[in-house]
Formats: C-alpha cells, structure tokens, sequence
C-alpha cells in the first residue's frame, strides 16, 4: 500500500535552467566525465530519495556550449511543492547551474517531445584586441572584418525544411537529417556579430557547422553559390570549419 500511495503521489516537475558550458563534458550524463545532467540528478535524488531520478532535456547540448533557456522535467514522490524546487536545488549546485523556474507539468507533457521548437545563439567577437569579459562567451575572430552581410544572405537561404545533413556530425542517433530550420537573425552590434537561429530540431553539432561555413563566408573565402551546393547536396566531407563551442547558447525553448 506504501508503494501505491507514492506512485499516486508521483508528479511532473518542469525547470528552466541556465548553466555556465565551459567545465562540463556537455548535457548527457558520461562515466568518468562532468556533465550538467549527473550534477542535476545527484541534487533532486538528493531532495527527493524515493526513487530514482532521470532528467530529461529539450536538448542536449555539447562539451562547453551554454544554455540560457534549457529546459527538462523530472518526476518525483516527495511532498516539495513544485515552486519550492527551484530554489532548493538552487542551495545544492555550483555556482555554474541556475535553476530559473520550477512549475507543476501534466504527466504527460514531456520536456522534449513537448517541444515545438529550439532557438540557438551563437556569439562572434570580431574585434582587433582580445577581451577577458567575452572569452568566455564568444568566437574571437580578429584577423578580418567579417562581411555580415554576406553572412546574413547565406543564412537566410536556410529557412524552411531540408536534408541538413552536411551538418550533421558524426556520431549522431537520429533516423534522418530532415528538420525545419523556421527562423534566422544575424546583426551586427559593434564588434559583435549575433546569430540567432530557431528550429523544429537540430542535428548533432548542426549549428556550430554552419556558423564555421558563415564564417567563411564572412571572410570571403567561400562564394554563396559554393555554400549553397554544398549543403544542398549534402557534401558532408566538404564542411571542415566548426565554430568553437563556447560562442553557442540554447537561448529557449517553445511549447505550445
């Protein structure tokens, strides 16, 4: 009857997080490694010691990307109120992991499978003289004054759903590289080149890819018409440039 009673009591937590990427070995839980999800799930079984805890993330983010607006769920049987858990879990993590918001969810509303969309931010520093305050945030490339409007013509030539899998790093578990890419946004504001990019999914190391070939873009070393054969015809081998992970953020989440 105990058993009954606390699979009864059993509710959907639903977090908004944001984390600091650069000291972990990505999202997903690694043997032998740090990873956001392993300190997360040791400080919920922590609070909540009835039964085993497994968070799952809208996305899984890489080794040292960022994530303003993450967002997971867990279930658990304890008597916390779902509002409580925010701040108590607050009191058990690095100083690296904010919990933002904890809500009560559906049992069967899912972090992932909920999820109508992801929004991406990748962060370019294109000034001349090194800055200690965006290092650990942005890709410092300096040597050239990238061409954002290139950059921005090529981007937008993206939108809509395709086979993406020329940027698809290897690895990947997904069935198929199709997804809908439903909005882009590239500004310049001083020295910094802002990348927005929001879609139904992304493919494993899908954005750093791409920003790698704006990049090049941006300096002039790859026409548009180039760039856009390649990804239309899916030439993997020829996308070599990747975009280092400390410039990429999951910025939100969309749900119905």
């Amino acid at each position: 009857s105990q058993q009954g009673s606390i699979k009864s009591s059993i509710k959907r937590i639903g977090v908004s997080i944001q984390y600091n990427g650069l000291s972990f070995c990505g999202w997903q839980r690694q043997k032998g490694h740090l990873s956001i999800q392993g300190v997360l799930e040791e400080a919920i079984e922590k609070l909540d010691p009835y039964r085993p805890v497994k968070l799952i993330a809208a996305g899984r983010t890489d080794s040292g990307v960022h994530a303003a607006g993450q967002v997971a769920h867990f279930d658990v049987s304890g008597h916390i109120p779902a509002i409580r858990w925010a701040s108590a879990l607050n009191g058990r993590l690095p100083e690296s992991i904010v919990i933002r918001e904890s809500v009560c969810r559906p049992n069967d509303w899912h972090a992932c499978h909920s999820a109508i969309y992801r929004r991406y931010r990748y962060t370019i520093y294109n000034g001349c003289n090194p800055n200690i305050f965006l290092t650990p945030w942005s890709w410092h490339k300096y040597r050239f004054r990238l061409d954002e409007e290139l950059m921005k013509e090529a981007l937008d030539g993206l939108l809509g759903f395709h086979d993406f899998s020329a940027f698809q790093r290897a690895g990947s578990t997904r069935s198929h590289s199709w997804t809908t890419i439903q909005d882009v946004h590239l500004q310049r504001k001083g020295d910094l080149i802002i990348l927005d990019i929001q879609a139904s999914g992304f493919l494993y190391g899908m954005v750093r890819l791409i920003v790698g070939q704006l990049v090049v873009i941006g300096e002039h070393k790859l026409s548009l018409e180039d760039f856009e054969y390649r990804w239309k015809n899916c030439q993997r081998d020829q996308i070599k440039e990747a975009a280092p992970s400390q410039g990429l953020s999951l910025i939100r989440v969309g749900y119905p």
